[in-house]
């Protein structure tokens, strides 16, 4: 019994140190930390992107002293924080996951020089570049990754295809006009269909100037048309040089907008609308707010073009011709 004892004891300790080396905490997986893929760039030593699509659309971004601006548009001002938190997700890319060694799988994964969801050529200060090309999301959340000179493909989290639109209005401030809508008091649209002006009483009600006795001012209208100008949003910037195509020589459209703050400043701001760019379906505008010429969608500004006096007023409905009685024939 005792040597039984002892052969169940043996094998009772054997299982259970088994048990511990299979139990034993681990590193997870994810936690593991590959090597980077860029191991000599820093995101502060990036100067500028050239961000392409698969359609052939491209972004230029480049750093004008401190401030990333969009070249392209005599270096329009990109939102503060946008770049350098992109350029952070480029620098973090690591070697961790790798899901292909070869070249062949470049094209099939869209990774290769000719077939890519985006390709990302960055500079940096000494002059340096580099190429990280975009590929297919296997999941949400995911995205193919490979750098230029390598055929290893990985898998990251860090980066996707819609941190690296090619679109203007990812990286920049879209709003181009603003004013604080209670102080707005008076507006005045001029177009083709002719001049209307516009004033706001100190009880907020909106009239129209040079209405007839008989006319019924539709209010909703132009409140619907100072609710958008107050807040104007652009597709994006065009630049700082005035463009003959432009349209703004003879505009479709002069805005003029009149503020008036509780301590009663009184300022005016004015918009030209110039002409309408029929694929980009956007008309330039300028504002006498800023030194640069934009797109902004049609949906936007097409009623300061198009509306006329008809579209500010309700006609009296047409009288009705009184019935005569009938008369009755004799003879």
């Amino acid at each position: 019994m005792n040597r039984t004892n002892q052969i169940l004891a043996g094998v009772l300790a054997l299982q259970l140190i088994v048990v511990a080396i299979v139990l034993w905490p681990r590193p997870a997986a994810s936690l593991v930390r590959g090597e980077p893929l860029f191991p000599d760039v820093e995101a502060d030593q990036i100067v500028r992107l050239t961000i392409t699509s698969t359609s052939g659309d491209q972004i230029q971004l480049a750093k004008n002293m401190d401030k990333w601006v969009l070249p392209e548009a005599d270096d329009y001002p990109t939102q503060e924080k946008k770049v350098p938190e992109f350029l952070e997700k480029i620098v973090g890319l690591t070697t961790d996951r790798l899901v292909a060694k070869t070249r062949a799988s470049h094209k099939r994964l869209k990774v290769a020089e000719d077939d890519f969801e985006r390709r990302i050529v960055f500079e940096l200060a000494d002059g340096t570049t580099h190429t990280l090309y975009l590929g297919t999301a296997p999941r949400y959340g995911t995205c193919h990754v490979r750098a230029d000179k390598q055929d290893e493909v990985y898998l990251t989290r860090n980066l996707t295809l819609s941190d690296a639109s090619t679109s203007a209005s990812l990286w920049i401030n879209t709003v181009y006009f603003s004013v604080p809508k209670d102080q707005v008091v008076a507006m005045t649209v001029e177009n083709q269909n002719g001049r209307f002006e516009f004033e706001k009483d100190e009880a907020g009600k909106w009239a129209m100037k040079d209405l007839a006795p008989d006319e019924k001012f539709k209010e909703n209208n132009v409140i619907s048309m100072v609710n958008r100008l107050v807040s104007l949003r652009m597709r994006y910037p065009l630049g700082k040089t005035e463009k003959d195509d432009y349209g703004l020589k003879e505009p479709n459209a002069m805005v003029t907008v009149k503020t008036k703050d509780s301590e009663g400043n009184v300022k005016t701001y004015s918009l030209l609308v110039g002409a309408k760019n029929e694929e980009e379906n956007s008309y330039v505008v300028k504002s006498s707010e800023s030194p640069y010429y934009v797109y902004v969608s049609d949906y936007l500004i097409k009623a300061f073009v198009e509306r006329g006096r008809k579209d500010f007023i309700e006609l009296p409905p047409t009288p009705t011709p009184e019935a005569t009685p009938e008369t009755s024939s004799t003879g």
